[in-house]
């Protein structure tokens, strides 16, 4: 489900104001929609942080009214398997295991585990630099991927 532009500008708002980083929103669970909120802060977020964001998130977006239907809201840390949405995360997490998915095959391959080398805005367009474990760099076009998180280091 597609989410409104304006739920994740007043996530970043409640956030930013709390000293919080606003991860990722997602809009999931069909016909009992559910509206995942994920933050962060150095040292990690603790319980009372989530009910503050889910609480004034909620009440904004209640009186803004931007939501229509029923939903259910959730807010919660990124977790050890963190993903990969914005561009600085490329470059935040490098040096540590990741897992990246892209739409279209290169040279017939879409999953690629490795270490996160960072981003490379080189290219007309920005590209995540992960390095195999055979040593083999691969670029992948940030535009084509479909999920990317690090990975638990064993």
């Amino acid at each position: 489900m597609k989410l409104d532009p304006r739920v994740n500008e007043i996530i970043e708002r409640v956030t930013a104001r709390e000293g919080l980083e606003f991860v990722h929103a997602e809009m999931t669970g069909g016909s009992k929609p559910i509206l995942r909120v994920y933050i962060d802060k150095p040292g990690g977020v603790t319980l009372d942080d989530c009910v503050m964001v889910s609480e004034r998130v909620s009440l904004i977006l209640d009186v803004e009214d931007i939501i229509p239907h029923q939903y259910t809201l959730e807010v919660a840390s990124p977790g050890l398997d963190r993903g990969l949405y914005k561009e600085s995360d490329y470059e935040r997490f490098a040096g540590l295991p990741a897992h990246i998915r892209i739409s279209e095959a290169i040279e017939g391959q879409r999953n690629f585990h490795g270490r996160l080398v960072g981003l490379d805005r080189e290219d007309e367009a920005p590209v995540a630099v992960i390095e195999e474990q055979d040593g083999k760099r691969r670029r992948l076009p940030l535009a084509k991927i479909v999920k990317a998180n690090v990975e638990i280091e064993p």
